[in-house]
């Protein structure tokens, strides 16, 4: 049985989705884009900006779970542009610990979204032992 996680605190759309579900021990967050929780606007013209906020928000909603972004095991990105994939890997190397998480980075249409992010934690434990 799965248990939603929910908070105030990340971007809320009136779509039919879960922020996130926790199932035994992986937490599964939905797609975020870089959107600013507060203002409810996109945070920014660039992929930096957006996949900065993205992750901000996915790491809002596993706070919310007790976790962090160090629990992560797998993500999995949508960008609107081939051309930003570089800004994208450096803005994401740089929030994200290594040991890397498993990776799928695709590029597709999303709109007026420069990028989407899901997450796959997993409670448990950290990647890499740190804390």
């Amino acid at each position: 049985m799965s248990q939603p996680i929910h908070t105030e605190l990340a971007p809320q759309f009136p779509l039919p989705f879960s922020q996130a579900l926790r199932a035994g021990d992986f937490v599964y967050v939905s797609g975020q884009v870089g959107v600013d929780p507060q203002t409810r606007q996109v945070a920014g013209s660039t992929i930096e900006e957006q996949t900065a906020q993205a992750l901000r928000n996915i790491e809002t909603i596993l706070q919310a779970a007790g976790l962090t972004l160090d629990h992560i095991v797998k993500m999995n990105a949508f960008l609107s542009k081939y051309e930003d994939f570089p800004g994208y890997n450096r803005t994401y190397s740089e929030m994200i610990k290594q040991p890397f998480p498993t990776r799928t980075s695709i590029q597709c249409g999303i709109g007026d979204y420069l990028v989407e992010i899901d997450a796959i934690a997993y409670a448990p434990s950290v990647r890499g032992g740190h804390s």
